[in-house]
């Protein structure tokens, strides 16, 4: 069943990169009482998620603050150490985006939004879509098909839709 506006995001235990190296990160925790935005996408360092997916989240993420979203996650199904190097090759780290690992797909699962491409080496990623959630409500999804440019779950969009 694919998420829709108006379910509670599930439980899921997300990795990230920190100062010991992989740390498990409690999606539930992250949501409690704070207003976010999760970007999804198929991989890290491919093309559309590397040259606008990523990039349109960073030229609105002081908007989106000045709106109330206390953190922007980008999460793909891959591992800490990948997105680490993604978040801080693209600048994105620095400019405030958290990245999130879903190394086993528990998340992109549980909400309905895996697909595989075998012969791309895709096997559970995540489907490209944006959500805004309020304390781990959903309140805005914006996902289904668009081009390379991202227009439906990328950040522009999401910043009107808030």
């Amino acid at each position: 069943m694919t998420i829709s506006v108006g379910d509670r995001l599930p439980e899921a235990s997300l990795l990230q990169m920190g100062a010991n190296g992989a740390e498990a990160v409690s999606l539930g925790e992250k949501l409690k009482g704070r207003k976010v935005v999760i970007f999804g996408l198929p991989g890290a360092f491919t093309g559309t998620c590397t040259t606008a997916h990523v990039p349109s989240f960073m030229r609105v993420r002081g908007k989106l603050a000045d709106k109330g979203v206390d953190e922007v996650i980008c999460l793909s199904v891959n591992d800490p150490f990948v997105m680490k190097a993604w978040g801080e090759s693209t600048g994105a780290a620095a400019a405030g985006i958290t990245f999130l690992g879903d190394a086993s797909s528990e998340f992109t699962k549980a909400i309905g939004m895996e697909f595989s491409v075998p012969h791309l080496g895709f096997a559970d990623r995540s489907k490209r879509y944006a959500l805004y959630a309020e304390d781990g409500v959903v309140k805005v999804l914006n996902m289904g098909q668009e081009s390379s440019a991202c227009e439906i779950s990328g950040g522009e969009a999401m910043l009107e839709a808030i």
